[in-house]
């Protein structure tokens, strides 16, 4: 499998090598960082003050040449009628996003020992692997511990492992 990471505004290089370096020890796969593009025309939704989630999806898979591609953006982002996503994936599609905007928070996940900066490292990682699992046909887990278990605060994200669980990682062999 090969992963294409579609930087889209800007995004800090640690969070695209941080976002590549958990894709390749999760799934073992080949990686490749695009150079940034713009905010798509027409994502802005100016009632909300938010970016629509779908329209970075379809950028990921249109400047993306991996079989699955992954838009990452500082922009907040919603889908439907959620306040507000990590991240969005299709089931079994070829392209994704993430959104970092609220993964910085003041929260320190309870760990209070770690630093900010490795606290938001962790929750891209996190958040990266997850959507790569959903195009890869993987839904949500019950284990609160797996990387694919449904997490719509930033301490639900910060309770999981940057992992698949045992029953996730045998459904995508």
């Amino acid at each position: 499998m090969h992963v294409d990471i579609v930087p889209v505004g800007d995004v800090d290089p640690v969070v695209k090598r941080e976002a590549s370096s958990g894709l390749r020890s999760v799934y073992d796969c080949d990686v490749t960082v695009h150079d940034a593009e713009r905010v798509p025309t027409g994502a802005y939704d100016s009632s909300r003050e938010q970016y629509r989630a779908e329209e970075f999806i379809d950028l990921a898979k249109r400047v993306g040449t991996g079989s699955k591609n992954i838009a990452i953006t500082p922009e907040d982002l919603f889908y439907h009628r959620r306040n507000y996503v990590f991240g969005l994936a299709y089931l079994g599609g070829s392209g994704s996003v993430i959104s970092t905007y609220r993964l910085r928070t003041s929260s320190d996940g309870g760990f209070s020992n770690r630093s900010a900066s490795d606290i938001f490292t962790d929750r891209v990682r996190t958040e990266v692997v997850h959507e790569i699992g959903h195009t890869l046909g993987l839904e949500h887990c019950d284990n609160k511990r797996c990387v694919m278990n449904f997490s719509p605060t930033v301490r639900e994200v910060d309770v999981k492992e940057q992992t698949l669980c045992g029953s996730c990682q045998r459904d995508i062999l």
